[in-house]
């Protein structure tokens, strides 16, 4: 392809430009978007993120011109290279976890570390003895080894209870025996096993004597130090291309009798007697899990930020993009209207916009009850007992009832908050119209990459019988006078005062009302899903839809709740100006209400709100919120503070520059054009030059 000529490089978009456009929508806001961001994220954290952008942006490495164009291999090659750059610059700038969780965020791909960064090294640290730390974690954390958390199979992932995979104690010489025993044991779709981990913790059946203990964390080598090459009785690779999530070599694991030491299996919670050989169990059964619950609480935090980036493209795309006129427009108007203009696309767009600052908020209080619920995990690790073992790893019988209610409230928003990130950012890339089906425009990879957080770590339709087990338990708790203290029953104590006099709650004059609403909605489904249980006997697959159902609603009540309770928090008031405090209450009134309208029949049918409430909400009150919140949606998702840089988006570039962007991408950046082909079918001959070397070169 010949050079781009000049005249093409002095061609602008039509008026008006991208810019000004921008930079007028900014204007019609007060909103201090640095204030803003702060608040979200405090002045340090944006700090530390300008800096690593800085580091980022000056190694070649890291340039993002060819990701687009790339195919597999070439991605997994160079992702590859980023991730053992980012490593030495985690060493060069001695970055703590927090430093280089910020540093893989601004790249925005999956690496081939990513799961020894975060689940083999969270597994060793929160599931390790002190000695295997010293044998294990050490080298991991110091990447002289490098591992992976092989769980999920080819035959089970959500099931846990079900994986085959063995680990038989051999009293003779002290071992486990670690074995596939069918196909369908196949470790499969575990991130950095395929290519580049040379350990793995693997979930396996602990075996003493013929008697199954349930799966146990066991560490296991499956290459060679130095040549990298697969040990005996290992047989390892890559699953192959998927949706997204390319640059990550997923990958697959059978073990044929292999034999590691009595050391292997970590044993902070649980463990296997050299002398005796009998098993020790941990107090819960549900300490062994607690990798998971830390991976669906951080899902949870990141849900909204993920869904940020989509809704920060869209929107600033559909400020810049003009099409049609307003039918009611004055005669002499001959401008295009703006497509955020549109009520349709306010309706699809700003309540996702509302979602990501619920999410967000939501995701903060998820982590705060995780970290105390830690502090009670450590207490119990000592604690050990001979009983007989109870129903399975996703009980929430526990002996803490801090930890059933992080583990059904994890598994529940673990649910909504990936659903919610992963469909809205498919809304975002189609409220960019044609142009959103671009790899340019930053979205489809970015979701065709998030899409396995809606089925890893946890199906979200299987998640939900894990919160409804929970809510069915509490309300039995409260009904026979024995329930714990927390939110839970006491919304469920408030229901069984007020159900026979009615809720009355005022959804669209009072937001505690419109919180009080929800928790309504949650105790009522709750309520009538035991009496289906308990009272009528139907069986529990019966009840599933049912289930999944009172798990949204449970979930949904609980964005609402924590979304209300961070806008009641004194710092608000210290940090922000009433302004944009009021624009924060309007996002929360959004969120609740439309979703309140979408769940209309439930609310209607639990005497939550009236019909006429819903009317109201639905034609009156949802739609001024979208009026009185669209002259701020520019600054709104400015506040999340995304550099172009991590964005990678032509359609949500900053400057506004869309299309400018766009053709310099396609004209000069694209390998494809620098094939010239023979076209015609008779001929033999397929390229007559290659010249895509050359576009090669910019990285």
């Amino acid at each position: 392809m010949s050079p781009t000529p000049q005249w093409v490089k002095d061609l602008k978009p039509s008026p008006p430009q991208g810019v000004d456009i921008l930079k007028s929508e900014r204007s019609k806001s007060k909103i201090s978007v640095d204030k803003l961001s702060d608040f979200l994220f405090t002045k340090e954290v944006i700090e530390r993120q300008d800096r690593i952008l800085k580091i980022l942006q000056a190694e070649k490495v890291f340039d993002k011109s060819q990701n687009y164009f790339d195919g597999r291999v070439e991605r997994f090659k160079t992702s590859l290279a980023r991730a053992k750059k980012l490593r030495q610059l985690q060493v060069k700038h001695n970055w703590n976890r927090d430093e280089y969780m910020v540093a893989n965020e601004l790249i925005s791909e999956p690496t081939p570390y990513g799961l020894h960064a975060s689940m083999y090294l969270t597994t060793l640290e929160g599931q390790g003895t002190p000695e295997q730390h010293k044998l294990f974690l050490e080298p991991a954390q110091n990447y002289k080894a490098i591992g992976c958390y092989a769980q999920t199979e080819l035959g089970h992932g959500s099931n846990v209870r079900g994986l085959e995979t063995t680990a038989t104690w051999n009293p003779e010489d002290k071992t486990f025996i670690l074995h596939s025993p069918h196909l369908t044991a196949s470790k499969w779709w575990i991130g950095s096993l395929g290519r580049t981990a040379n350990h793995a913790v693997v979930m396996a059946q602990l075996i003493i004597a013929g008697k199954t203990y349930g799966p146990h964390p066991f560490v296991c080598q499956i290459r060679d130090m130095k040549t990298h090459e697969p040990l005996e009785g290992v047989h390892v690779g890559d699953i192959g291309p998927k949706f997204g999530y390319n640059t990550m070599d997923n990958g697959f694991l059978l073990l044929n009798k292999v034999k590691v030491p009595h050391i292997n299996m970590l044993a902070r919670f649980s463990r296997v007697d050299p002398e005796t050989n009998k098993y020790v169990k941990p107090s819960s059964p549900s300490l062994i899990y607690g990798t998971l619950t830390w991976v669906r609480s951080t899902i949870v935090l990141q849900s909204g930020g993920v869904l940020a980036r989509g809704v920060a493209i869209a929107t600033r795309y559909a400020a810049v993009r003009r099409q049609f006129q307003d039918r009611d427009a004055p005669a002499d108007a001959n401008s295009e209207n703006q497509v955020l203009n549109y009520t349709m696309v306010q309706y699809r767009l700003l309540p996702l916009l509302a979602a990501t600052f619920a999410l967000h908020f939501t995701g903060k209080a998820m982590m705060g009850l995780y970290q105390e619920n830690q502090k009670n995990m450590n207490s119990e690790a000592a604690k050990t007992s001979n009983a007989s073992r109870g129903p399975g790893p996703e009980e929430t019988h526990s002996g803490s009832d801090l930890l059933a209610d992080l583990h059904a409230t994890s598994c529940g928003l673990k649910a909504l908050g990936s659903t919610t990130a992963a469909e809205g950012l498919e809304v975002c890339r189609r409220a960019c119209g044609g142009h959103g089906y671009s790899s340019f425009g930053g979205i489809g990879t970015w979701y065709a990459d998030y899409l396995p957080t809606t089925t890893w770590e946890g199906d979200n339709y299987m998640l939900t019988q894990q919160v409804a087990r929970y809510l069915l338990k509490s309300a039995r708790a409260v009904l026979k006078g024995n329930a714990p203290n927390n939110d839970t029953t006491k919304i469920f104590t408030t229901f069984l005062q007020k159900q026979d006099m009615g809720a009355a709650h005022d959804v669209l004059g009072s937001d505690s009302d419109l919180v009080a609403a929800f928790a309504w909605r949650t105790s009522f489904l709750t309520f009538e899903a035991l009496k289906h249980r308990d009272v009528e006997k139907n069986s529990w697959n019966s009840l599933l839809v049912d289930f999944w159902r009172l798990s949204t609603a449970h979930s949904q009540y609980l964005v609402v709740k924590n979304f209300y309770d961070a806008l009641q928090s004194g710092s608000l008031r210290y940090e922000l100006d009433p302004g944009t405090i009021d624009i924060l209450h309007k996002l929360f009134r959004l969120y609740a209400l439309n979703t309140l309208q979408q769940e209309a029949s439930e609310f209607y049918s639990s005497a939550a709100v009236t019909v006429r409430q819903i009317q109201l909400a639905r034609t009156k009150t949802v739609m001024k919120l979208l009026e009185e919140i669209r002259p701020h949606a520019l600054s709104l998702v400015d506040a999340w503070n995304f550099p172009d840089w991590q964005l990678d988006s032509s359609l949500g570039r900053k400057d506004g520059k869309v299309y400018e962007d766009m053709f310099y991408r396609a004209s000069e950046l694209n390998p494809l054009n620098g094939l010239t082909v023979d076209p015609y079918p008779d001929s033999d001959i397929l390229i007559k030059k290659d010249e895509t070397a050359k576009f090669k070169s910019k990285l």
